[in-house]
């Protein structure tokens, strides 16, 4: 059984918790939103929060409070870091906990977020929504930022090996793209360009930036913290255009914690039609 109760959390005073017999979840009614904590029942948070944003309200100024966002793709300094610093109508209906935010302009995107704990075990369904609220269409990106706790290690799954060649079963073309921000180093010691996946591990004694990203056909990352790992599950649409080099999927570090990202293909919103943008989340032992 899942239940929705009133807390409060991180220095507010409105928050709702969900929890059933494996995880906690817990996300503020009072900015944002921001899905806060998300960890087994009596355990640690997977997610960052960021203790100078504990309890306040930004103002006419962003704040990214940590845990699970929505934001807007391409980045932009007017569009993507619109002050969310408002209380957030909420509705519980039918086992979904829905979060109807209200406008933002001059983007005149209205934002959504419905989250939906399974009865039993970790699982929980996080579907994001754009609706354009505004007179002309908006072209545009859903982008879902998780912030997570440091000291974890960040796995990337590969494409599937196929042999070089021009025979039955190899092939002479590409796989994949990695996106590259001009102030990451390839060589820092955090990154393991494995056999298997690309590791990035968070670890505060590295004191830059790192970020990069990838079109992800296998439809998941994960990040292995303190012996459990999360999972972040979300689509691939074959042939769609994808932001920042055609990335659905984006990876950011710096002293105290990691971000991992995942994006929609950009799409062409017309006025008052949605576009959602949904991902799966676990815990595993």
């Amino acid at each position: 059984m899942v239940e929705c109760n009133p807390v409060s959390y991180g220095g507010w005073a409105n928050c709702l918790e969900l929890v059933n017999d494996t995880v906690r979840l817990v996300a503020s009614t009072e900015v944002g939103p921001r899905i806060l904590f998300y960890g087994f029942r009596s355990g640690r948070n997977f997610f960052h929060n960021f203790p100078e944003h504990a309890g306040k309200r930004g103002g006419d100024r962003w704040l990214s409070y940590g845990g699970h966002r929505l934001w807007y793709a391409p980045e932009t300094a007017g569009r993507t870091y619109y002050p969310d610093n408002v209380p957030v109508p909420w509705r519980w209906e039918n086992g979904v906990l829905t979060f109807d935010c209200p406008d933002e302009q001059p983007a005149g995107i209205r934002k959504s977020l419905a989250i939906q704990l399974e009865e039993s075990g970790s699982k929980v369904t996080v579907t994001h929504t754009f609706t354009n609220s505004g007179l002309w269409p908006v072209e545009t990106a859903l982008w879902a930022i998780t912030v997570m706790a440091p000291g974890g290690t960040l796995r990337v799954p590969h494409e599937p090996f196929v042999p070089h060649g021009g025979g039955p079963g190899q092939t002479f073309q590409p796989c994949r793209t990695v996106t590259l921000w001009p102030f990451t180093d390839m060589g820092d010691g955090r990154f393991t360009w494995g056999s298997d996946g690309i590791l990035l591990r968070q670890d505060d004694a590295y004191k830059s930036k790192i970020k990069f990203g990838v079109l992800n056909r296998q439809g998941y990352v994960s990040y292995e913290l303190d012996g459990a790992t999360f999972v972040k599950h979300y689509p691939y649409e074959a042939g769609a255009v994808y932001p920042d080099m055609n990335c659905n999927s984006e990876f950011y570090t710096e002293p105290g914690f990691l971000e991992i990202e995942s994006l929609s293909p950009l799409r062409r919103i017309a006025e008052e039609e949605s576009a959602t943008h949904i991902e799966v989340w676990e815990l595993r032992r």
